[in-house]
């Protein structure tokens, strides 16, 4: 555990369990899409579409075959906006169509499940995949909407005071799944 200011940061996953569930998820997201080709990842933003560009590195390590991968900003469908913190919208960039994919959303984590929703409303702008599913580094719990990964890294209850962080290497020079909790000042 690391203690800095009046927040503490605890490990979850340390590089190497990162690397290792990775391999797990790629490996089981091959076993249930039948053609790769018509595999396309969308990275929703921000971890996400980082999670989204190692995971598919891990996919073509595994099958062989180079996997479309793309990013999807469902910012304006959201339907909290007043309370979630703002960020730079980022451009939604699809290398191929949608249409008739078996399209894997990918994030960081899952939380209120909010953010699903807006991107699968925001997916059906762009046409009518096969089938939409989702993958998540870490599921925390907290559903406000009931949806489900399909592929879940690690599950971690939390408190609502609590944040999960993925690190990546290649953005933030660790990599980790870490737990903070946010103490009261004294």
């Amino acid at each position: 555990m690391v203690t800095s200011g009046n927040s503490e940061r605890i490990e979850i996953l340390s590089a190497e369990g990162v690397g290792r569930t990775l391999s797990r998820l790629a490996s089981q997201v091959l076993e249930c899409v039948g053609e790769v080709e018509q595999l396309l990842l969308l990275g929703i933003p921000t971890r996400g579409v980082q999670l989204s560009a190692v995971l598919a590195r891990f996919l073509q390590e595994q099958s062989g075959q180079a996997i479309a991968q793309g990013t999807l900003d469902p910012t304006f469908h959201r339907d909290d906006l007043e309370r979630v913190a703002m960020r730079p919208v980022q451009a939604t960039e699809l290398p191929v169509s949608v249409e008739g994919r078996d399209v894997l959303l990918v994030d960081d984590v899952i939380f209120t499940g909010r953010t699903v929703r807006a991107a699968l409303e925001a997916i059906q702008a762009w046409g009518r995949p096969r089938r939409v599913m989702l993958l998540v580094m870490v599921d925390r719990g907290h559903r406000e909407l009931p949806i489900q990964p399909d592929f879940c890294g690690r599950s971690v209850p939390t408190r609502r005071t609590e944040t999960i962080e993925l690190r990546l290497l290649d953005i933030d020079g660790e990599e980790g799944v870490f737990l903070r909790s946010v103490q009261a000042e004294k």
